[in-house]
């Protein structure tokens, strides 16, 4: 959830697009070369047991873009989910009625088409288009659940064994066999009065099991970097649109999975933060879409969030980035290029 109150970010950078270096890639039209793969058969080996390599072989890395915040990451037949939020239900946030009384609800049926079967599920933070479909995934699936503590006590007053989740603070650096996951300490969004939706932390199992999204409290939030083997891609994943300029310096990703603000509270965001990412050779946007409508479709806009004000940002402070817009139907390779394109 970036925030609670909708503002268009009309003050950021014009939103004309100069020619530039960047190459900008819409997902829309590349999807139609590459039809999403079964969730399924890109794992289907991954039930065999044993032979697991500790490094994912060369080029063998694909993301897919889950919506919102969320990504699946297949490195061989290992998979990765972060927030991944599937079921999309409506709370009203995109029409003027929001309610935070919203029960809480999961899709099995949805969330099981796009997850594969993952060994690992980080979690940025406990709002509901982050958390809400975890506690499915995780007691189905058996994925471990890297997250803060607050995001530990609900998941357990979920149904979550304990012992399946570790509890994070950032500045971890966390081998599993292979895939590393640094955590990387952050922030959430706020909006132009700078507060957010949600706040507060959870130091004990709340008395009773969340029902609805108001019983989701945002517990902190974390990045991460994720790198997958020793050949594979690195990816910083971000699940609200502010940072800690010194938590992330110096983390140079190849990847930057980077949510879009929906107002200019954070200041000189886009700029700071691909300075202190050191200007990765990709940055791809995130958390600009409308994620109470299903995947099935195109991604439609949030009217909060100012895409192009973002995209024209990147070109003027990283012209040698390159831009991907991703759509929820293609499968990218370690590159953000569409797979087998």
């Amino acid at each position: 959830m970036t925030q609670n109150t909708r503002v268009t970010d009309g003050s950021d950078a014009p939103s004309r697009r100069g020619p530039g270096r960047r190459t900008v890639l819409r997902g829309a039209a590349l999807g139609a070369a590459s039809p999403l793969v079964p969730a399924t058969a890109a794992t289907a080996s991954a039930g065999n047991g044993g032979g697991r390599s500790r490094r994912p072989a060369a080029g063998s890395t694909s993301l897919r873009w889950l919506g919102t915040a969320g990504w699946r990451i297949d490195a061989g037949d290992r998979t990765v989910l972060f927030d991944p939020y599937l079921t999309r239900f409506p709370t009203g946030l995109f029409n003027g009625a929001f309610d935070p009384r919203t029960p809480l609800r999961t899709r099995p049926e949805v969330v099981d088409a796009h997850i594969g079967r993952p060994e690992l599920v980080l979690v940025s933070h406990s709002h509901w288009d982050h958390l809400a479909d975890v506690p499915h995934i995780a007691r189905t699936t058996g994925a471990r659940v890297v997250g803060t503590e607050t995001t530990y006590h609900l998941l357990v007053a979920l149904g979550v064994d304990a012992g399946q989740i570790s509890v994070v603070k950032g500045g971890e650096v966390l081998d599993f066999d292979g895939i590393v996951v640094e955590v990387v300490p952050s922030l959430h969004s706020r909006n132009k009065k700078c507060s957010y939706f949600a706040p507060g932390t959870l130091n004990a199992p709340p008395a009773t099991a969340p029902r609805t999204i108001a019983d989701l409290p945002e517990g902190d939030t974390l990045a991460f970097r994720v790198t997958a083997g020793a050949g594979g891609p690195s990816a910083f994943l971000m699940g609200a649109s502010d940072f800690s300029e010194r938590a992330v310096q110096g983390l140079r990703p190849d990847l930057a999975m980077i949510a879009v603000p929906s107002s200019t509270a954070t200041h000189r965001y886009v700029p700071r933060l691909l300075r202190a990412l050191g200007h990765p050779r990709v940055t791809v946007p995130v958390h600009w879409d409308n994620f109470e409508v299903p995947l099935s479709g195109s991604p439609e806009r949030d009217p909060a969030m100012n895409l192009d004000a973002f995209l024209a940002q990147v070109e003027k402070v990283s012209p040698t980035t390159r831009v991907v817009v991703p759509d929820y139907h293609t499968v990218y390779d370690g590159d953000m290029r569409a797979a087998g394109g």
